[in-house]
This record gives C-alpha cells, sequence and structure tokens, in this order.
C-alpha cells in the first residue's frame, strides 16, 4: 500500500460518516441532496476530474435507475393491481389462517426462500412487499404481540432473498465467481443451498423475533394502502369486481419468478448457443419478466375498465417516486466510489496479508463491497485476485467454497452507498439507525454465518 492508497480509504470511510451525519444531524437534509453532494465532493476530494465527476454522478444514476428503478415501478404497479383485486387480502389470510403468530415468520421464511431462487434481491423484495404489507397490517390490526409487524415479518423475507442472491446460482454474483475462477455451478450451487440455510434461519425468524419488538417501524401510509388496502377498500373492489381463485391470483404474483425460474433452468439444461435459451433469457430478463407479470395481470385479472386501470397504474408509482430517486442517488454514490479506485486500494491492501484463501476471499470481497457500495465489485475483484490459485489447482483451495466464500463476503453490511439499503428503508419508512439494525444487520448476519459454514464444509471431502 501506497499513501495514495491510504488516502483514497480514508476518503472512503468519511464520505459514509459524512453522509450520514447529513442525514441525521442537524441539516438533516433530504437524502438524495446528501447522496448528491458527498458524491461530488467525494469525487473532488480523490481528485477525480470535474468532467468524470459529473459522468459517474450521472451515469451511477442511471444505470441503478434502469436495472432497479423500472423493475420497482412495475412491481408498484403490479403489487397495486393484485391489491385491487383481492389477493393479497385473500393470499395473507390464507397464510394467517394456516400459521400461528409464532409461525409465522418460518412461513414467510419459505416463501421467500423459493422466490429468491430466481430472482434478485431488489426484484424479489418488490415482488413481496404486496405479502409482507398484506400480513402486517392484519397482524397490526390484531394487536398481537409488541413492536413493528413490518419488521417481524420483513425481516425474514430480507433474510431469505439476501442469502440465495449471494451464495445461490444462477444470481449474477455466485456466477461471476464461478465463471473467474473456473469451477463448477452444481457444487456452488449445493454448497450454497447447504450454507443458506442456517443463514436464513439466524438473521431471518431468530433475528426478527428479537428486534422487530425493539422497534416502531411503520411504512409510509400511502404505500400500505396500495399494496395493502383496509377491509373497506378490498369490499369495494370485490362490489366492482369479484376477487380472483387464490391459485389463479397466487399465479399472477408469482409470473415474474416463474418466467426467472425458466431462464435459471434453462441455464443448466440448455447449451449456451441453443434458440431456446436465448429466448429464456429475454422472458426472464427482471424487466421483461415484470412487464410480463404486470400485462397477465392486467388481462386475468380484470381489476376494472380501462380508464380505471389506467389511473390506478398511474397512481401507484407515485408513492414510490420518492424511492426511486434515493435509490439513483445511491448509484451515483456507488459510482463515484468505484471510479475514484477504491477498489484498487482494497486490493493492494490485502497483498498484504497471510490468510487462508477462503477467509481472504470473504475479506477481500467484504472490504471492496462495503466501501464501493458494490457487491459486483466485491465478487469481481476477490475471485479476479484469488483465480490463480484455484487455476493453478492448489490442494488448499476448494473453488466452488471459495467462489461461495466470496459471494458471502460481499453481502456484508449492506449500507448507506448501497442501493438495497435505500430501497428497505425509504419502502419500510425506517430512519438510518432503524435500516441500520434491519437490513445492514441481517446481512451481516448472513455473511459470517454464510462464512462459518463455508469452513465447517472446507473440513469435508470436496464435492469436486
Amino acid at each position: 500500500m501506497n499513501s495514495q492508497d491510504i488516502q483514497l480509504l480514508v476518503t472512503a470511510l468519511a464520505s459514509v460518516l459524512a453522509l450520514v451525519a447529513l442525514i441525521v444531524s442537524r441539516p438533516k437534509l433530504h437524502p438524495l441532496l446528501a447522496l448528491l453532494i458527498v458524491s461530488v465532493a467525494t469525487g473532488l476530494v480523490t481528485g477525480m476530474p470535474l468532467e468524470k465527476v459529473v459522468q459517474a454522478v450521472s451515469g451511477g444514476a442511471g444505470k441503478t435507475l434502469g436495472a432497479v428503478g423500472l423493475v420497482v415501478a412495475l412491481g408498484a404497479m403490479l403489487g397495486k393491481l393484485l391489491a385491487d383485486s383481492g389477493v393479497t387480502d385473500s393470499v395473507a389470510n390464507a397464510i394467517l389462517r394456516r400459521a400461528s403468530r409464532r409461525a409465522l415468520p418460518w412461513a414467510m421464511t419459505g416463501v421467500a426462500f423459493v422466490i429468491g431462487i430466481p430472482m434478485f434481491f431488489e426484484v424479489g423484495l418488490v415482488v413481496l412487499l404486496p405479502l409482507v404489507f398484506g400480513v402486517a397490517r392484519k397482524l397490526e390490526a390484531e394487536e398481537k404481540g409488541s413492536g413493528s409487524a413490518y419488521v417481524y415479518v420483513g425481516v425474514p423475507v430480507i433474510a431469505a432473498l439476501a442469502a440465495m442472491h449471494g451464495m445461490v446460482p444462477p444470481h449474477p454474483g455466485p456466477l461471476t465467481a464461478i465463471a473467474t475462477l473456473k469451477t463448477s455451478v452444481g457444487a456452488t450451487m449445493l454448497y450454497g443451498f447447504v450454507a443458506a440455510i442456517p443463514a436464513i434461519v439466524l438473521a431471518g425468524p431468530v433475528y426478527g423475533n428479537f428486534i422487530a419488538p425493539r422497534l416502531t417501524v411503520r411504512p409510509d401510509d400511502a404505500l400500505i394502502a396500495q399494496y395493502a388496502p383496509d377491509a373497506a377498500g378490498t369490499a369495494a373492489a370485490s362490489a366492482q369486481t369479484p376477487p380472483p381463485g387464490i391459485g389463479l391470483g397466487v399465479l399472477t404474483a408469482l409470473a415474474p419468478a416463474l418466467l426467472m425460474l425458466l431462464h435459471a433452468l434453462g441455464e443448466v439444461v440448455l447449451d449456451k448457443g441453443s434458440a431456446l435459451l436465448k429466448v429464456a433469457a429475454f422472458v426472464g430478463n427482471p424487466i421483461v419478466a415484470m412487464l410480463i407479470g404486470v400485462v397477465f395481470a392486467v388481462l386475468v385479472l380484470r381489476p376494472g375498465r380501462p380508464e380505471a386501470v389506467r389511473k390506478a397504474l398511474g397512481d401507484s408509482v407515485k408513492p414510490i417516486a420518492n424511492v426511486l430517486l434515493i435509490i439513483a442517488g445511491g448509484g451515483a454514490f456507488q459510482q463515484v466510489l468505484t471510479d475514484a479506485q477504491v477498489g484498487n486500494a482494497i486490493v493492494h491492501m490485502s497483498h498484504q496479508l497471510a490468510l487462508s484463501p477462503l477467509l481472504l476471499g470473504w475479506l477481500i470481497s467484504m472490504l471492496l463491497s462495503v466501501s464501493t457500495g458494490s457487491a459486483t465489485v466485491g465478487i469481481v475483484g476477490a475471485a479476479g485476485l484469488l483465480a490463480p490459485l484455484a487455476a493453478a489447482g492448489a490442494a488448499s483451495v476448494n473453488a466452488p467454497l471459495l467462489a461461495l466464500s466470496i459471494g458471502c463476503g460481499s453481502l456484508f453490511f449492506n449500507y448507506a452507498n448501497h442501493a438495497g439499503f435505500w430501497l428497505v428503508k425509504e419502502s419500510f419508512g425506517m430512519s438510518m439507525g432503524e435500516a441500520t439494525k434491519t437490513i445492514s444487520v441481517v446481512q451481516s448476519i448472513v455473511s459470517v454465518v454464510g462464512l462459518a459454514m463455508v469452513m465447517l464444509l472446507n473440513l469435508l471431502p470436496p464435492l469436486v
């Protein structure tokens, strides 16, 4: 490491602290303003040319909105259609009838586990928000238990989606590590499932049961009304259009997930040049899958006359406008940190560490992800640095476990420079502290338990 590396690391840390201070202390700036101010200041302090600072801010915001914003907007539309047609209420009632309050987090964990197999974290959360809000609102109305019903139901969902996103192919992080290390998809997937289960249990139902009574989180009334209308609103909608059967409703809600799962299965069983795989990749793209899901919902749920449907879809985007802008700001901050070469400073620091390859892969990925706000940067950097070890076929390196370790490291402490942090914070109406106690701590538990499972699995004979 040289003095420039140290300066970059100190600047990255200071920028995050400054961001938090601007939001929670006396200025109490809107998160979008704070993110943009800190992004520009960080670029200038690290010596980026003026035009590069502007390009990083606009490019990062645009890239994040393109990847996440469209999916969030389409998810809001799908959620509105499901809520207005009574599907959300029917599914929430079915879950509450079959699961006691104590068993409810486990039921939500199971749903999120299945949804999380094909879906990215942000996409899965958007798809499940109507169900989370619907179940939580009914728990809240029953006035059973203390603390936040939304945290009680939401934390298991966040844990399951995060674990699947970071540990199990066909998610992009694990696949990137597998491709770079030139190891087996099947072995990594099997290891990933084994490691994900205890991580999800501890970070989800167990931690959720601990933290929910200590928080009073409640989303914005407009979002609750959109995703989980009260009994009067549901009855009014039902009077106009009879609600669909629960089977059709569940199929409609899961349509995007099924399309993405189709793509995931296609990557395993079809040749890379296959025309069917290209079709599966197209319809399984998150944006296309969500678009098909919305169109399918309009056709089969018959939520009303065309004018009413158009108005409902327009209204559905209004409550999430703030969320979308803040996510864009998070993308700008992330891009500035990446373009400032903070990741290179982390890699240089890692060369001075003499650790086990599995632990080193986790540590490098974790440091890169935390410092740059990008799990992808963490995975690419760590896998690229350790690829020579896997290529050399070192006896001490289990390549599938190394890929899993790197994926686990990328999950650690999702915070203010991650778009996912802002999606959870704004969707659930959390303060910075409440968001830290939920998504940041949940993903850290998943990451650390995942690493522990990697070390335990490394004691067994390798799968490949």
